[in-house]
Formats: structure tokens, C-alpha cells, sequence
């Protein structure tokens, strides 16, 4: 992977299970210099299904094997019906979409049948867990970084699922608050934050 690989390996903690880092004093800042960082929205093919908070520990174990074999950072996650994601990858290294496709593969192979399958995908014997398309962007500097960290945090608030970012389980926002980055009513105040800035469909 090269010299700067090495600590992306860390696993981080993106909900409230309790893990933590193994640098207590990272900052709100991308976590190598001249590394790829990416935000990225993943939709489930039936966006009115909850199966990703539904399986959490499947999805949350999917990530983990991709992780090991692929290394990377989760800068931020949240799950919800669909997943918003900053991730950094080693350097030299961008190929996210493999991880991507990996992490998608590894849930639908632990989900049980029963998903409606349409013909395209019936033909090329595909599950119909996932949507093929998402949404990319790659994150150009500090300010860009920050204010995609603090969407990808903000969404519970912004779907009406909770009124504060922190009371949203499946969030690395826990991780944030442990480690003295963020208050644990940060976004409480916050009237909006606009999703089309991000490009993510409304």
C-alpha cells in the first residue's frame, strides 16, 4: 500500500458501538495530507425500505472485512435508509469504487432473498438490494471537507429522524463527541443545511 498507508488501517468507530479510535487527539482535518478523501451517497434500490439500520451488524461487518482486505478511513458515516459517507483512501490509492462494490456485495450476500428483482437484473443474476448508480464527489480542500463532514452528520436532523444530530445511533458523530471534537448538541441549532449544495438527490 506504501509508506503512508499504515494508518488508515486503524478500524474506526461510525455508530455508538463503543469503539474508538487509536488516536485520541485526531483533529477535524483530513487525516493524511495528499491522500484521496471522497464523499459518497449509496441508496438502496427500494429507498422506502430501512433494511441498512434494520441489519446494522451486517452492514457494520461487511465494512469491516472490505476494510481489512482494502484499507481505508472512515472520516464520517451515517446510516440511514440510504448511507452518507467520507472516506480516505492510501495514498496513491482511488480506488474507491472496488470498496464501494465490495461492501455492497458483501451485505446483499448476507441478506436474505426476497427483494423485488427486476428483468435486467433477473438476466444478469443480480440482487435488487442496491441502487447501480450513487453519487460522488471528490473533496477538494479543508472547508470542503469540513462542511461534507458536517452534512453527512446533520442528515439525521435534516429526514426528520431526530431533532439533534447526536440522538441519531448510527453515527460517527458518537465518535466526534467522545474525542472532544464536536459538543454533543452540535447541530441542534442549526436551521437547515441545504442538500442540494451536495448534489445528493432530494
Amino acid at each position: 500500500m506504501g509508506a503512508g498507508s499504515s494508518s488508515l488501517t486503524v478500524k474506526v468507530g461510525w455508530g455508538d458501538e463503543g469503539t474508538r479510535t487509536k488516536n485520541p487527539t485526531m483533529q477535524y482535518r483530513r487525516s493524511n495530507i495528499g491522500v484521496g478523501t471522497y464523499f459518497f451517497t449509496v441508496n438502496l434500490a427500494e429507498r422506502s425500505r430501512c433494511w441498512l439500520v434494520e441489519h446494522i451488524d451486517v452492514l457494520r461487518e461487511s465494512v469491516r472485512i472490505v476494510q481489512e482486505r482494502h484499507p481505508f478511513h472512515i472520516d464520517a458515516m451515517v446510516v440511514l435508509p440510504d448511507v452518507h459517507a467520507v472516506w480516505t483512501l492510501p495514498q496513491d490509492d482511488a480506488d474507491y469504487p472496488t470498496r464501494r462494490m465490495l461492501i455492497k456485495a458483501e451485505f446483499a450476500r448476507r441478506m436474505p432473498k426476497g427483494e423485488r428483482i427486476n428483468a435486467s437484473r433477473r438476466g444478469k443474476a443480480e440482487r435488487g438490494i442496491w441502487q447501480r448508480r450513487y453519487w460522488e464527489h471528490t473533496l477538494r480542500d479543508e472547508d470542503d471537507f469540513r462542511r461534507h463532514i458536517d452534512y453527512v452528520h446533520y442528515n439525521p436532523v435534516k429526514h426528520g429522524l431526530v431533532t439533534r444530530p447526536a440522538d441519531w445511533r448510527h453515527s460517527s458523530i458518537h465518535r466526534y463527541i467522545r474525542e472532544g471534537i464536536l459538543p454533543s448538541d452540535w447541530g441542534a441549532a442549526v436551521a437547515s443545511i441545504d442538500a442540494g449544495e451536495f448534489g445528493e438527490p432530494r
